[in-house]
């Protein structure tokens, strides 16, 4: 396990929501002076090794954030020990990272809105199927969920 806090955001093909709550929470940890590592990966393997879907590079560049050199990749057995936090951005999200999670595990695991009070156990909306607005949601969630975490881990160091 790393000695400073490593937070892992997760979604199922990395290439929406996971890659914007990613970027919010940086700026966010940034804008707190946190050291910390962040990352992003899928349940799914269906888009690794690609970058972030166009309209979630849209909506992230709109605040002033590159996401393009992201890349997609898969949760691996390795991730529940190397971060501190895996945290899903839904609730089938998180059931399956509790089905893969390794016994010797010390990552907790928890939603992103969680940390948002009043949005215990929400979804972030996943936008793929629908508009370009869509996104502007997803990236509202993202960020309000990034600075709620951010906050929760500057109480802990």
């Amino acid at each position: 396990m790393t000695s400073k806090p490593a937070v892992l955001f997760v979604c199922l093909g990395n290439i929406c929501r996971s890659p914007l709550a990613e970027a919010a929470f940086r700026a966010e940890a940034a804008r707190l002076g946190l050291d910390v590592t962040a990352d992003s990966a899928g349940t799914g393997d269906y888009h690794v090794g690609h970058p972030p879907d166009r309209r979630a590079q849209a909506v992230a560049a709109r605040a002033g954030i590159d996401i393009s050199q992201y890349r997609a990749r898969q949760v691996t057995q390795e991730d529940f020990t190397r971060f501190t936090h895996v945290v899903a951005l839904d609730s089938d999200n998180l059931r399956n990272l509790r089905r893969i999670r390794p016994a010797d595990a010390s990552a907790e695991l928890c939603l992103l809105l969680d940390f948002v009070p009043g949005r215990e156990g929400q979804p972030v909306a996943d936008p793929y199927y629908g508009d370009d607005a869509g996104f502007d949601v997803t990236w509202a969630d993202a960020t309000e969920g990034a600075a709620g975490l951010a906050r929760h881990i500057a109480g802990e160091t």
